[in-house]
């Protein structure tokens, strides 16, 4: 027998409060003991996101014409160095080298 779940399904049950969502990392050590059809009918949502480095991970801020004009040779934003841009944009990644 196949388990199917729909999206509406799945959706209202995280509305509801009642959905059942693990990680990735929780998955694997329940599939030590369950069968896959096991954890389809016990699992409502697996997360597999990640903070870790992606590339492009980042934001650009223009900083406009001041009066008077200033030269930034060095910026921080929140303690985190900025990597100076060909104009007076920066560039703020996600993660310092």
């Amino acid at each position: 027998m196949t388990v199917i779940k729909s999206i509406d399904e799945i959706n209202e049950k995280i509305k509801s409060g009642k959905a059942v969502v693990l990680t990735a990392e929780e998955v694997s050590k329940m599939a030590a003991e369950l069968s896959p059809k096991e954890i389809v009918q016990k699992v409502d949502v697996v997360t597999t996101a990640t903070f870790g480095p992606m590339c492009s991970s980042g934001v650009f801020i223009n900083f406009g014409h001041p009066e008077p004009p200033i030269r930034m040779q060095k910026v921080f934003l929140n303690d985190v160095e900025a990597y100076a841009g060909g104009c007076l944009s920066r560039r703020n990644p996600i993660i310092s080298e």
